[in-house]
């Protein structure tokens, strides 16, 4: 998470408080350390973000700071409302909290239905990778090195170029181009066994095999 990403995010939890939140508590929300949040909300104070407390006693939100608002119909809400409630669904930790971090955003700022809802059941997370190191290796543009296990039981060691996810409902799905195969391959998270994010990347390639692998899987979608 950049800095900035967190700042506003401390902003968010502070202003939603209803008692002072200490920097142990935002740093376990925010997967920082506490020395992090000391050093983020001495930041914020030294900008005039008007945040009261001290560190070992908990910091507030003095009332009357506001953000910008947005400005959604009828509609665009219930859409956001049933996208955030489905992000329950993927099986993704970093998403479901990147998610629960929206809707509180978005609840301050617009009227999101609260009649609408989403099933919760999916595919589980994976043990052994993170999908939000996934995530950014898909950004980034960079190369992974994993160890996998196939349907079968069979195991193998391959460099992936990955460049998308696909969350079904009943499984996740990595879409890469495998230099073992020197073809596009897609794999299943919860059977990479283990796996390493490498120097090299492969900058500026990812969109492009994004479209020849859409026109190739359409249907598959």
């Amino acid at each position: 998470m950049a800095r900035s990403t967190r700042m506003f995010e401390i902003i968010q939890l502070l202003r939603n408080a209803s008692k002072p939140r200490t920097a142990a508590q935002i740093a376990e929300e925010l997967e920082v350390t506490p020395r992090t949040i000391y050093r983020d909300i001495a930041s914020l104070q030294a900008m005039r973000v008007p945040i009261d407390g001290a560190a070992g006693v908990g910091y507030i939100m003095r009332p009357g700071f506001d953000l910008p608002p947005i400005n959604f119909d009828i509609e665009e809400a219930e859409a956001v409302t049933v996208g955030l409630a489905m992000i329950a669904r993927t099986g993704d930790r970093g998403l479901q909290a990147a998610g629960r971090r929206a809707c509180r955003k978005l609840s301050e700022a617009t009227q999101l239905s609260e009649a609408l809802f989403s099933s919760t059941w999916g595919p589980k997370a994976p043990d052994a990778i993170d999908l939000s190191d996934l995530r950014t290796a898909i950004r980034q543009e960079r190369k992974l090195c994993i160890t996998y296990v196939d349907g079968h039981g069979v195991g193998s060691s391959r460099t992936i170029l990955p460049f998308a996810i696909v969350y079904h409902s009943e499984a996740i799905v990595l879409a890469t181009w495998c230099e073992l195969r020197n073809d596009f391959r897609n794999f299943r998270p919860d059977r990479i066994t283990r796996y390493e994010r490498l120097e090299e990347g492969f900058e500026g390639k990812g969109e492009a095999l994004r479209r020849e692998w859409m026109q190739s899987y359409a249907e598959w979608l």
